[in-house]
């Protein structure tokens, strides 16, 4: 028998190491497809971090129920209100990465939230969560008070510039997508404003129609119904495309306001470190659920239109909402209350 040379005897144990990383990795890899295969095999979980009844509930329920049906698996929708939707975001961030609770996040405002409170929101918009998909948006409309002398967003910026005293616009209480909204309304617009916050966007648009603000940026679906009875005139939405429901109103860059897109964005999320196996199973089953007329008419009630993204395209969604919302709370000085 021939003496193991020094070196090769040296080199022995970290090959073995090699060898057992390595079929470590084989086994994993070919345990997430298996995994991915079996999955769903109980019901899951999807968390709403707001009071049963508004839109982000009714939409969780809609999406839900569909949702199990194509996994044939049980959603069952979860209410955890509390601290603006912070309390139920941070609890899904907590759970076990296996798929099996989920959250049906108001993005727009997580993302805000975040910013605003920083480390006590006890979760981090693109750290926390694995995306799932973008599942609906919400746009927004710049609306006025009738007696204003603005048509059109070139007469009210005119306006604005023209006073000694700002123009005021409401918004649904400090922190809101509304509110931040019109931080960055004023600054890409050159103008400056006077913020006056409200306990929710109903008693905001009374002042407004009453003649007490003069300009507001809400979400259409709160302000088609007075823009349609002449109670407000509608200048421009804050999207890309024009609303349907709102013919005949440009969108900001229609008007000449450039960049100007703000809505609110619907997704399901994941916590982090859910296999991709998992997320994908997922996604592929939310493609089929968002082009489901029943889902599509039930989130066009609540003022949502419907969404489907990939994975990847949610996470890039969410990373440009968490940017752009920092810098404007950066901008605009806005502490949380």
């Amino acid at each position: 028998m021939h003496d193991i040379p020094p070196i090769d005897r040296l080199a022995r144990p970290a090959r073995r190491r090699r060898l057992l990383t390595g079929a470590a990795a084989l086994l994993l890899a070919s345990a997430a497809p298996a995994f991915a295969q079996t999955y769903p095999d109980r019901p899951i979980r999807l968390v709403v971090p707001y009071p049963p009844g508004g839109a982000t509930d009714v939409i969780g329920r809609v999406v839900g129920q569909q949702l199990g049906t194509v996994l044939g698996q049980s959603v069952v929708v979860e209410n955890k209100a509390g601290a603006a939707g912070n309390i139920g975001a941070a609890m899904v961030a907590r759970e076990k990465p296996d798929g099996y609770t989920l959250l049906l996040g108001a993005l727009t405002s997580h993302s805000i939230n975040s910013a605003l409170v920083g480390p006590a929101a006890q979760f981090d918009m693109v750290k926390s969560f694995a995306p799932v998909s973008i599942v609906g948006r919400v746009p927004l409309v710049v609306v006025v008070h009738p007696g204003l002398k603005a048509n059109d967003i070139a007469e009210l910026v005119a306006l604005a510039k023209g006073r000694q005293q700002p123009l005021s616009y409401a918004s649904s209480g400090n922190g809101s997508p509304q509110h931040l909204a019109g931080e960055m309304f004023q600054r890409q617009a050159g103008i400056k404003l006077l913020h006056v916050p409200y306990k929710g966007s109903s008693p905001a648009l009374t002042d407004l129609m009453g003649g007490q603000v003069d300009l507001m940026i809400d979400t259409v679906p709160a302000a088609q119904a007075f823009i349609k009875s002449g109670k407000l005139r509608a200048l421009a939405t804050a999207t890309a495309e024009p609303v349907a429901t709102l013919p005949g109103v440009p969108t900001a860059a229609q008007a000449g306001l450039k960049g100007f897109e703000v809505s609110s964005m619907f997704g399901i999320l994941a916590p982090a470190g859910t296999p991709a196996a998992v997320v994908e199973r997922l996604n592929a089953a939310l493609k089929d659920v968002m082009v489901q007329p029943a889902v599509r008419e039930g989130l066009l009630a609540q003022g949502a239109v419907a969404a489907y993204t990939t994975p990847q395209e949610a996470a890039g969604a969410i990373g440009r909402e968490v940017a752009q919302w920092t810098q404007v709370i950066k901008d605009g000085a806005i502490k949380a209350e």
